[in-house]
């Protein structure tokens, strides 16, 4: 047994290489993630890349999974999320523009960035933008919008953080969070209690 974990030491695991790719798609988009460079970043042989992963394509679709299942998921995850005022819930899915553990800006960029140029990923982005904004519309169901109007709410919600993120959008935390009150109102038509800011800013280390 001992021998057996020295050798995958030796080797690393399936997720050091793919925190590492993550990293380097991040960082230089996907044409960087190559296996001899993530060797060389990792200091372990190439061929210990082939232990984990048949192939580059299939380190690749780890990483469009990861992505799926951080920021797909912890976005309907905090649509879903328990609300009494559909400006709380508001609140609710305002975390994962604010907190990169639930919704990484970063690594999106970069998903969307690749999928310029890879017509299957794009094909799965697509996908991915219609279950989203179909979670954002059903949480203004939720709080009883119209379809319509409820679509477009979740359209508009969406479309906005798209566009932070296209536009590589940069802003500090005190910036951000003194907007989200305004955001909130555009968004859903109901302004925030002041106790439901309290919350949010609380989650988010700001008590102002």
């Amino acid at each position: 047994m001992e021998q057996v974990q020295q050798e995958r030491g030796w080797r690393g695991s399936a997720e050091v290489w793919l925190d590492a790719a993550y990293d380097m798609l991040v960082e230089g988009g996907v044409e960087s993630v190559k296996v001899m460079p993530l060797a060389a970043r990792l200091g372990l042989s190439r061929t210990s890349f082939y232990w984990h992963f048949p192939d580059r394509e299939a380190l690749l679709a780890g990483l469009i999974t990861r992505w799926q299942s951080q920021n797909t998921a912890n976005l309907i995850a905090r649509t879903q999320a328990q609300a009494a005022t559909v400006a709380e819930a508001m609140l609710n899915v305002t975390d994962c523009w604010i907190t990169p553990a639930l919704f990484y800006s970063r690594m999106e960029f970069a998903i969307r960035t690749w999928a310029l140029t890879d017509s299957r990923l794009a094909e799965v982005l697509r996908g991915v933008d219609e279950t989203r904004i179909q979670a954002l519309t059903a949480l203004f169901e939720r709080f009883s919008f119209p379809p319509l109007e409820a679509r477009l709410r979740a359209q508009t919600v969406y479309l906005t953080q798209v566009g932070y993120i296209a536009m590589r959008t940069e802003e500090s935390l005190a910036l951000r969070l003194q907007r989200i009150p305004d955001y909130v109102l555009i968004f859903t038509g109901q302004a925030p209690t002041a106790a439901e800011l309290a919350a949010f800013r609380a989650r988010h280390g700001s008590a102002e």
